[in-house]
This record gives C-alpha cells, structure tokens and sequence, in this order.
C-alpha cells in the first residue's frame, strides 16, 4: 500500500473533476453512502461510523 498527499497534485485538480465527474454520470463509478435522517440521530450515527457500521460515505440528513 502506498499513500499520497493531496494537495502535492492540486495542479491536476480540475482535470480529475472534469474526468470523475463523467464517470459518475455515466455509471462507470458507483459509490455508496448511509443516509440517517434526523439530527437527533447524528450522536448514534457518529459512534456507528466509528465502530464502522456504516457502508460507504455517512450524511445526516437534517431537511428534506
């Protein structure tokens, strides 16, 4: 394994943009995220996330 810092290729920041963002669209890269509704769920959530019983990326959604 091996790790990168970001901000050493931000020159290339909006080609990658431009890039992943078509891939998203088109279908090419599928992410997933684990949506909980409601603030009152956030402290719950947040101790799942660190447990990680979340899948993907974890929103709290707050508004519809």
């Amino acid at each position: 394994m091996r790790g990168f810092i970001v901000s050493d290729h931000a020159a290339g920041q909006d080609e990658f943009l431009r890039e992943v963002s078509a891939w998203v669209r088109d279908g090419r890269i599928k992410f997933r995220e684990d949506i909980v509704a409601g603030l009152e769920a956030a402290p719950d959530a947040f101790v799942g996330l660190l447990q990680g019983c979340n899948f993907g990326k974890l929103i709290v959604r707050v508004a519809s």
